[in-house]
């Protein structure tokens, strides 16, 4: 089990965990959730790598990247990345993490309002899609399916245990069998859900 911040997320008029909540735990504490030392994280970005249909993508997605931990793994697999966060200290962690990868774009942006533009042939939505409201997710959801090339995936990992954020793990890959898209693998863990979703 991952150890959770103490402090109380807070929702945007959206209802979505606001940004300020992540600019609040990263100022506080350069890792709130230990990425870099925990062994739970060890053991699910290895599944996450692992879960990956093809050996190689063109141009990918991570969304909600932290400071760079699983970012390292994904730009070994890529020859373009593009990373996203919205906690500005975290984001400086990931570009120092990162710094030797020319290949590996990091912004600062949140989804749904700036989602880059794609065409991604992988997204990786890594612990972040819970944060949203379900209208939040709804737009992302649509937002990836315009944005991903057809035959590209999506890969959903989250936290099933208990959470006060706006969504469960099981919303938010519900979300993604929609039509447009078709489920590749599935995975249920003890203390997470990993699903790869292909694009239709």
């Amino acid at each position: 089990m991952p150890d959770l911040p103490p402090t109380t997320p807070h929702r945007d008029l959206s209802g979505s965990i606001a940004p300020a909540y992540f600019r609040d735990l990263y100022d506080a504490d350069p890792d709130p959730w230990q990425f870099a030392s925990s062994p739970y994280e060890a053991s699910k970005y290895a599944a996450t790598i692992a879960a990956l249909p093809r050996p190689r993508y063109r141009r990918a997605l991570e969304v909600g990247c932290a400071i760079g931990v699983l970012t390292r793994q994904l730009a070994a697999r890529c020859d373009r990345l593009v990373a996203t966060d919205v906690a500005p200290a975290a984001l400086v962690r990931a570009r120092e993490r990162c710094r030797d990868f020319d290949h590996v774009e990091i912004l600062d942006a949140a989804v749904p309002g700036d989602t880059p533009d794609g065409p991604f042939d992988l997204v990786v939505v890594s612990e972040v899609g819970y944060y949203l409201s379900a209208d939040a997710l709804s737009r992302f959801e649509r937002q990836l399916h315009e944005r991903v090339s057809p035959g590209g995936h999506v890969v959903l990992v989250h936290w099933t245990g208990e959470t006060d954020y706006p969504l469960t793990a099981d919303d938010v890959h519900d979300a993604f069998a929609a039509p447009g898209w078709r489920l590749v693998s599935e995975q249920r863990h003890a203390t997470y859900r990993l699903n790869v979703v292909e694009r239709a």
